[in-house]
């Protein structure tokens, strides 16, 4: 494909992730960054084994970037020890990151995504344990 073709469909994308996020719901939203971090990490990997290093280091720094986010909507004082506990775990996932970037490691971004995929698999579970209509449906796939 050509840079014009190129450059229209990453705007397409940009536009439609932007619409999404637009009509998301907070849980729709969580959901979209387990999604994005899932999709950085196994970017990332990707790129290492391709030996594009450059292209890895922006995809683990993306996926650092929404692991962050993710500890930054943490309401430590309402929600007690889940709360703390995955604050712990969000710090301990992107020092992992920063680790497999240094060290073009694909087996830590396996075990972070392991560890992500987990919790968005468990958030995944709420709208229908919560009876939340709102939430409930398919989880939004976001990729770059």
């Amino acid at each position: 494909m050509n840079a014009s073709v190129m450059n229209a469909l990453s705007q397409y994308r940009k536009t439609g992730i932007e619409a999404q996020i637009m009509e998301a719901s907070p849980h729709r939203l969580t959901q979209m960054l387990f999604e994005g971090g899932l999709g950085r990490i196994a970017a990332a990997r990707g790129h290492i084994d391709r030996q594009d290093y450059e292209q890895k280091g922006r995809a683990i720094s993306e996926a650092m970037s929404i692991i962050v986010g993710l500890r930054g909507s943490l309401d430590m004082e309402r929600g007690g020890e889940v709360a703390s506990n995955l604050n712990d775990l969000y710090a301990y996932m992107t020092e992992r990151l920063a680790e497999a970037n240094l060290r073009n490691n694909t087996v830590i971004l396996d075990e972070v995504a392991a560890l992500l995929g987990g919790l968005k698999n468990a958030w995944d579970q709420i709208p229908a344990a919560s009876g939340n209509p709102d939430s409930a449906g398919e989880p939004v796939r976001v990729t770059s």
